[in-house]
């Protein structure tokens, strides 16, 4: 039962961390690969200056190694189309995608887990689409490319979760998200001359982006990722996601306070951000009945 309440601690210390994301990327001035390549490479680095990772990592099975580097590249990937909803809209809009996740995971969990999908989860994954609509109708027009990278944004954290809960093991944390994040960087590291940004070589970040850029990888990557990885051995699916629902809610409310984006959005998003969350909130009692 202590393992149980720690772990209650880490993960919602974890989503608290998460929360801070949106606003740390719209206030970074890199485009969004060099913002993301940077982000990873700085926590790979930070935590391979650990040597007992090392010992950790050549312990690890080599299927589960490849495995978690293939949740690396999703992962990647995700937080390019995260950050690229944010880049293209604001930090509201793509924590408000977020939302969509719980819709993907009913399909993307049982696919991943070999189960059957679930009817009702389903149906609660259909029931999001006016909310998401309310979204798209809530933003301005030239918002609207925000929508769809957050959409595939969720699509994809749907996906890493589902792949994480899959392959928990007594594994060390650290070395799990250094595998990771280091197949994250090989990634983005070799998509790099196929995305435009200045020049020919990743632009370097400057004093004020190289600041926010250590609070992004190391207090808003590293740590609650960390934190993540130990909680998820001993809570419940149902526990992990109804916490990481609160996600969008830390998100926004930051967004508000802090960059004043309520000035640029309708009251028809905030309704949209409302059917969202109502349906992810009710998701994991679905699936925990079920």
């Amino acid at each position: 039962m202590e393992a149980v309440a720690k772990a209650r601690w880490q993960i919602h210390g974890a989503v608290l961390l998460w929360g801070c994301t949106s606003v740390l990327g719209r206030d970074l001035r890199l485009t969004t690969l060099p913002l993301v390549l940077w982000r990873v490479v700085f926590s790979t680095v930070a935590i391979a200056l650990w040597p007992p990772v090392w010992k950790a990592t050549a312990s690890m099975p080599p299927k589960l190694r490849r495995a978690h580097a293939g949740v690396g590249v999703l992962l990647a990937m995700h937080w390019v189309a995260f950050f690229g909803a944010i880049k293209l809209s604001n930090a509201s809009v793509g924590a408000a995608c977020l939302g969509l996740a719980t819709a993907a995971m009913a399909v993307i969990e049982p696919l991943v887990g070999r189960r059957r999908i679930d009817a009702r989860e389903l149906g609660l994954g259909i029931a999001v689409l006016p909310g998401a609509a309310m979204v798209v109708g809530g933003v301005p027009a030239g918002m609207r490319a925000g929508v769809g990278a957050g959409a595939l944004a969720a699509v994809l954290s749907a996906w890493v979760g589902a792949e994480n809960k899959r392959l928990a093991s007594p594994t060390g944390a650290l070395s799990v998200v250094w595998v990771q994040l280091a197949a994250g960087s090989l990634f983005l590291a070799a998509m790099a001359p196929l995305f435009p940004h200045a020049g020919p070589a990743i632009p370097l970040p400057d004093a004020h982006d190289v600041g926010e850029l250590l609070m992004l990888s190391l207090g808003c990557t590293l740590l609650p990722f960390s934190l993540y990885q130990m909680a998820v051995r001993h809570l419940s699916a149902f526990s992990i996601q109804l916490t990481i629902n609160l996600e969008p809610v830390y998100s926004i409310a930051l967004a508000v306070l802090l960059l004043h984006e309520q000035r640029e959005l309708g009251v028809l998003f905030y309704g949209g951000v409302a059917v969202l969350l109502a349906a992810v909130f009710v998701h994991p009692w679905i699936a925990r009945r079920a």
